[in-house]
């Protein structure tokens, strides 16, 4: 790894086909576009999180997690600490949540974050459709402005 880290990496994950779960991609697209011109900030959006991201994740300084949470209220806002965490059952090696990709990181690469954190929103619905339900439409202005508060901050 002799690439310079990055200050910020936003790393997204959702499917756009599944109404609500479209969420962390929608958020990565507006990230990319609010922070253009901002070259510290880097912006990953994936179906799934993988294990390969592992070296991305160990290549920054901060690491701003994205996704949709069918265990939350739909619609409500969240953002907490990541913390790294071994996988329970072995090695997912089609999907990742994100306490785990910073525990492969640490071990892969010797390497994590000195912040990590995760923005979910409460999925109202994961049915197959492209539209997102109320209650995730009107949380999305409180989620844009929690990510550009975060980066901002991380950019300070």
């Amino acid at each position: 790894m002799n690439q310079p880290k990055a200050r910020c990496l936003i790393l997204a994950c959702g499917n756009t086909l599944r109404s609500d779960d479209g969420v962390g991609p929608w958020l990565a697209e507006w990230a990319e576009n609010r922070f253009r011109s901002e070259p510290d900030v880097r912006v990953v959006s994936r179906q799934q999180w993988t294990p390969e991201l592992a070296e991305e994740i160990a290549r920054t300084h901060s690491v701003l997690f994205i996704d949709c949470s069918v265990e939350s209220a739909p619609g409500s806002v969240s953002l907490i600490p990541v913390h790294p965490a071994a996988a329970t059952q072995g090695l997912a090696t089609h999907h990742l949540g994100a306490p785990e990709l910073l525990a492969l990181s640490r071990e892969l690469y010797d390497s994590r974050p000195l912040n990590a954190q995760l923005l979910t929103i409460g999925a109202g619905s994961t049915e197959l459709g492209e539209e997102f339900s109320d209650s995730v439409t009107a949380a999305l202005p409180e989620a844009c402005r929690l990510i550009e508060e975060i980066v901002l901050q991380w950019l300070g």
